[in-house]
């Protein structure tokens, strides 16, 4: 049941490299959303899958999925599955220089002062 996640449309072409095979899969994915090659809101495989299809342990896909949601570049949900997050496709560099990660929203719109 090889590439069962080929059914969901999503065609990754993920080449991870370097010694540091979790490492490679999270700057492969990272830059797989950075450049809107994952469109926002389109499911990834199962860490299951993915790990058959490339011939890795299950963990460590998990664990660069895990990454990539604590970095903001993917939501997950138990059950529902993981997905690109919305608002993460970067603008093109620009001539200052490269843009950064999206910036998660604040958790309160305006700072919270404390009187007793």
């Amino acid at each position: 049941m090889a590439n069962s996640w080929a059914t969901l449309g999503v065609d990754l072409h993920l080449e991870p490299t370097g010694p540091h095979l979790r490492r490679g899969l999270t700057d492969a994915l990272r830059e797989a959303v950075r450049t809107g090659r994952l469109a926002p809101g389109t499911r990834l495989p199962s860490s299951r899958s993915l790990a058959t299809d490339l011939g890795i342990a299950r963990n460590t896909v998990a664990d660069a999925y895990a990454d990539l949601v604590a970095e903001g570049w993917l939501t997950a949900r138990q059950g529902s599955g993981t997905r690109v997050a919305e608002g993460t496709v970067t603008p093109p560099a620009s001539a200052h220089g490269r843009p950064g990660p999206p910036r998660p929203a604040p958790a309160h719109p305006r700072p919270l002062r404390w009187r007793p």
